[in-house]
């Protein structure tokens, strides 16, 4: 595989100056950096950093923009001075169509071709339980947001042999009650009230919508709802017309589909808009990337989604979309490059306080790596990250913690003009516009 070739680091006049500078440079992790590197220009030998993401195949849209925000966040850091004066030299390799056995050899073949010290991936669909065996085995870091119990589960079943294996984001668990609180402050608000008590939960078979999906089945009745519908649709999919006749059928006050493919949910808000039911609709992740808009078009306005990891919309995350559509083009997704981008300095800020990063086999380096990431309370792109130690894997507000300094936040947004992407109507205090009543709604 090609090496990448990054552009060089600029020569850097002045601490003072320099430091005026960072601010866009991956916020407080960038100024630490600095601080850490004490404005020295990154030029001595490369530390190889991988990444395993799906470049081709159905979820490419995604894996492209984790492949841009590795890149982008290296470049950045390589500016910064890299981790102790050594640059970031990023690695690549597709896993295609996912699953455990192709993930597993994608993050094998990182190590032993590249002999990469970390390996900062976005999401790959699997178990979530794979791929930090083999990490523990060569004793390096991970970095991920598949966003799985499967995570938390492995890591907390054995912390010391995954010490190095973490999940940027909560577990994917939280999407159903942290969905549910939501729906009970829009009735608190009197912003939505529901005609009926009935909800309609649509899922694929995978364990990530599956999870989403028992997750509210199970509290579900806590919030006053009945379960009208619980159906399982085979992916992917773009005829929705045998689940939609059950939906006219017996009308829910609510849809919940946490099938995530853009393409897919696409199609269920163009077959859905002819003749719609009175139902707020939620989606699970899909209508964040663009191409879930370029789709559905018009039909794609109201529709309520949620992520537990993305680019805000406050000053810093602002400034990463500006600079991250300047580079890769206005039609980027930059909410999915935000992951590896976060993933990337959350790293190399706790290598450079480490004393530097452990490549393969040094794992006494990287435990002290690893212990400075537990340890950091840091405000990125996406929020602030705060690691549970008992299972590595970032807190959620407001779910799991109430304090919106010590979690990252699950964020409510709302598709109100399809020419534009979802705005952010939830959680406080990173909310910057209202919910709006669906058209379709009565």
């Amino acid at each position: 595989m090609k090496k990448l070739k990054l552009a060089a680091p600029a020569v850097i006049p002045g601490r003072r100056n320099f430091l005026k500078g960072v601010a866009g440079f991956g916020g407080a992790a960038g100024a630490m950096l600095a601080g850490l590197n004490d404005g020295a220009r990154a030029q001595g030998s490369a530390i190889p950093v991988g990444q395993a993401a799906p470049l081709t195949d159905f979820a490419a849209a995604d894996g492209v923009e984790f492949r841009n925000g590795l890149i982008m966040a290296c470049d950045e850091i390589n500016a910064l001075g890299g981790i102790l004066g050594r640059p970031l030299e990023p690695q690549f390799e597709d896993t295609k169509q996912m699953g455990d056995a192709t993930n597993v050899q994608a993050v094998q073949r990182l190590i032993d071709r590249h002999g990469v010290h970390a390996v900062i991936n976005g999401y790959n669909v699997g178990s979530g339980s794979a791929i930090p065996d083999v990490i523990a085995d060569s004793g390096i870091i991970y970095v991920h947001y598949d966003a799985t119990l499967g995570h938390t589960s492995l890591i907390e079943s054995d912390p010391e042999r995954y010490f190095g294996s973490f999940q940027g984001c909560a577990a994917e668990y939280w999407y159903g009650p942290g969905f549910l609180d939501f729906l009970k402050r829009l009735e608190e608000t009197k912003e939505f009230t529901r005609p009926n008590n009935k909800m309609a939960v649509i899922l694929s078979a995978g364990v990530y919508a599956a999870n989403i999906a028992n997750g509210v089945k199970e509290r579900a009745a806590e919030y006053g709802w009945d379960i009208s519908m619980f159906e399982t649709v085979s992916v992917p999919i773009s005829e929705w017309g045998p689940t939609l006749a059950k939906l006219r059928e017996d009308p829910p006050a609510v849809i919940c589909i946490t099938h995530f493919f853009p393409a897919d949910l696409a199609q269920f808000m163009v077959q859905f808009a002819p003749n719609p039911t009175n139902s707020l609709i939620y989606m699970q992740y899909g209508p964040s990337l663009p191409a879930f808009r370029e789709i559905a078009g018009k039909a794609s306005e109201g529709v309520i989604y949620a992520t537990l990891v993305g680019a805000l919309q406050d000053e810093i995350g602002l400034d990463f979309e500006r600079r991250y559509k300047e580079r890769f083009g206005e039609s980027a997704g930059h909410n999915s490059g935000a992951q590896p981008y976060d993933g990337a300095y959350l790293w190399a800020v706790a290598a450079a306080l480490a004393g530097g990063s452990g490549e393969p086999d040094d794992a006494d380096q990287n435990r002290l790596v690893a212990d400075r990431m537990r340890s950091l309370i840091w405000r990125g792109v996406c929020g602030t990250t705060r690691m549970n130690p008992a299972n590595n894997a970032a807190r959620a507000f407001p779910t799991e913690v109430n304090d919106p300094s010590l979690g990252m936040p699950h964020q409510f947004l709302q598709i109100q003009d399809a020419a534009g992407g979802g705005r952010l109507i939830a959680p406080w205090p990173y909310a910057v516009a209202p919910y709006v009543k669906p058209s379709w709604l009565a």
